[in-house]
């Protein structure tokens, strides 16, 4: 888990127009809230929040005025055609403090041999961990598998500290046996001699 300092600047304009003046700054308007409090209006610089939010889950310590506060991304929003940030809403979390995100499935291994097609049924699990100690991914090992094998989520080893909040029978990985096309030539000519 990786922890990205940003200095954020509180907003006080809103609106629309507010919010395309602070993106021509290459700023993103933001929200931080959470823990009961009042939400605060924030203007974060646009390229460091960009290159934080390439990490999965990313921890951002955030310098407002003079106070510092932990954050992790619970909503962004991006333009739908060119991909820059619009806006990001930020949950303030706490050292200590268990929150539930989404990690990464990554699967590791060779199947046994033959034609088999690895399915994932879910890219990401819903796990409970540590605020500070949120893992980026979690590993399966799909060695020597064949066709009709499943991994549940129960199945999956967790990091230390980190509970499943997914339900446990869910399938996570199934695999299953590949299906033979019949040739091309064999099916026009059963059409010719209809």
């Amino acid at each position: 888990m990786s922890e990205v300092k940003l200095a954020a600047d509180v907003r006080t304009s809103f609106g629309k127009g507010a919010a395309r003046s602070i993106r021509r700054e290459n700023k993103v308007p933001g929200v931080i809230y959470g823990h009961g409090t009042e939400p605060v209006h924030v203007t974060l610089p646009g390229h460091d929040l960009l290159l934080a939010l390439r990490t999965p889950n990313v921890l951002l310590s955030l310098d407002i005025d003079g106070k510092t506060e932990l954050a992790i991304p619970k909503a962004v929003q991006r333009d739908a055609i060119k991909g820059y940030l619009v806006h990001v809403d930020l949950l303030l979390v706490k050292k200590g403090e268990k929150v539930t995100v989404e990690i990464a499935v990554e699967t590791e291994g060779n199947l046994a041999p033959g034609s088999f097609l690895v399915e994932n049924v879910l890219n990401t699990l819903s796990v409970e961990a540590e605020a500070t100690h949120i893992p980026t991914s979690v590993s399966v090992s799909i060695e020597g598998l064949e066709a009709g094998a499943a991994i549940h989520a129960k199945d999956i080893k967790l990091p230390a500290g980190t509970t499943l909040a997914t339900d446990p029978e869910a399938v996570v990985i199934q695999i299953l046996a590949a299906q033979a096309e019949e040739p091309a030539a064999e099916t026009e000519a059963e059409g010719a001699e209809a």
